[in-house]
């Protein structure tokens, strides 16, 4: 296998629409699956918040990695754990105790999941020369986002379409879930046959030892909060999605609830096609004019209109939250403008984090910084259900309106480049 060559092309789309799954599954999957069976909005917001502990503690077991075993054998095994926890969360949907149970599976699947992107994401650098590695960047972009079309949309449709022929919501979830399992034991199958075995890909436990990868992990960690405007720039990390990290929580339970709760009532597949298929369309075309638009005039150009735009477009879940309106055309339209406008902002802040990441240590620190972002998320979405349950969904749409003053004060703090993100600087 090592002498045979394989083409990317062969590993590089399974690969990462392996990777985006398990992230889907955990963090929306989960919330529309607990919804549909009676679970309150402020136990799913609490609950599956904490689900994303796995990515914020993802630095601080990245470098075990290195030490143990190869980067594909790590991809092989995780994708197989993931399988088995699935599966796990199929098996125990019907019982009584379910919640309890799934979640802490969900947990495993997380821990998997954040484990398999780490090695994913080695294994890439080590697979490919740098000329490959630019060439095949928006590949795995590209099916990293099907995935989630796949999951959010494709997904959820089937289980509102079982839901339908079962009569039982906890059967359907479970066929679902089974369904999904499968899929990963397939993808392990298939990677452990067809993905590439590179020589610089070994484990280094004979020649490093573990006392020199803490003291050197240590260092660099120390070096991050060194770094010029650290404190802003966490902040930054913190709150420049701290709208959208309560509203995400609430955008399914908000489509799912009847109208009688303030919610616009929709089915369970008419919830994957408004959200997880229109909506990451939406989100999709957003990111690829955010990147045009910065790679043409720079992060520090457009900081405050991307800014602006992932602020002002919540106002169409005010607008959602208000009226109710009953037209599928409508709450499209709605959901594609809010998530066009956060993929579009989303990229000033996926910029700032390779700007500060830049230098010495660039992929630890670069890693640091997703786990802040982890955080940013993690913190506010715990507090959104129970908030949405004390003020209603018309005043929590408005409280997020309001949350987006913090994403316009900490664009006032940060300093960037003036050329940082431009293709190449034009001389006048």
């Amino acid at each position: 296998m090592g002498n045979r060559k394989i083409s990317p092309w062969a590993w590089i789309p399974s690969l990462y629409f392996a990777q985006g799954l398990p992230y889907v599954a955990v963090m929306t999957i989960s919330v529309i699956m607990y919804k549909r069976l009676g679970i309150s909005n402020t136990d799913i917001a609490l609950y599956t918040s904490w689900l994303y502990l796995p990515w914020v503690i993802k630095p601080f077991w990245s470098p075990f990695i290195d030490l143990l075993k190869t980067k594909r054998w790590w991809i092989v095994t995780m994708q197989l754990l993931v399988g088995a926890g699935l599966a796990g969360i199929a098996f125990t949907i019907p019982m009584s105790n379910f919640f309890q149970i799934t979640l802490a599976v969900f947990w495993l699947v997380a821990f998997s999941s954040a484990t398999h992107d780490i090695a994913a994401d080695g294994f890439y650098m080590l697979a490919l020369d740098v000329p490959e590695q630019a060439l095949y960047v928006g590949i795995r972009s590209t099916f990293y986002r099907v995935a989630t079309i796949a999951g959010q949309g494709l997904l959820i449709m089937l289980a509102g379409g079982l839901e339908l022929w079962t009569g039982k919501i906890t059967y359907a979830w479970s066929i679902t879930f089974f369904i999904l399992s499968g899929l990963f034991l397939g993808f392990c199958l298939y990677h452990k046959y067809i993905l590439p075995v590179p020589i610089t890909d070994k484990s280094v436990i004979g020649n490093v030892t573990a006392k020199n990868i803490f003291k050197e992990f240590f260092a660099t960690f120390a070096s991050f909060f060194k770094k010029k405007q650290s404190g802003i720039a966490i902040l930054f990390m913190l709150l420049y999605r701290l709208p959208e990290a309560q509203l995400v929580k609430l955008i399914n339970p908000f489509l799912l609830d009847p109208l009688a709760k303030g919610g616009l009532g929709l089915t369970t597949s008419e919830v994957g096609l408004v959200y997880g298929t229109v909506g990451i369309i939406g989100l999709t075309i957003g990111g690829i004019i955010g990147g045009f638009c910065a790679a043409k005039g720079g992060l520090r150009r457009w900081l405050w209109p991307m800014a602006w735009s992932i602020s002002l477009t919540c106002l169409t879940f005010v607008y959602l939250g208000y009226f109710q309106p009953q037209s599928l055309i409508i709450i499209n339209i709605c959901v594609f403008i809010e998530q066009f406008g956060y993929g579009f902002g989303f990229t000033a802040y996926m910029l700032f984090l390779i700007y500060y990441s830049d230098g010495e240590h660039k992929t630890a620190h670069y890693a640091i910084c997703t786990a802040f972002m982890a955080l940013g998320m993690m913190l506010p979405g715990m507090a959104a259900g129970w908030l949405q349950e004390h003020i209603g969904y018309e005043n929590f749409f408005v409280w997020v309106m309001i949350c987006c003053a913090a994403t316009i004060a900490v664009c006032s703090f940060v300093k960037i480049d003036p050329n940082y993100g431009k293709k190449e600087v034009e001389l006048k």
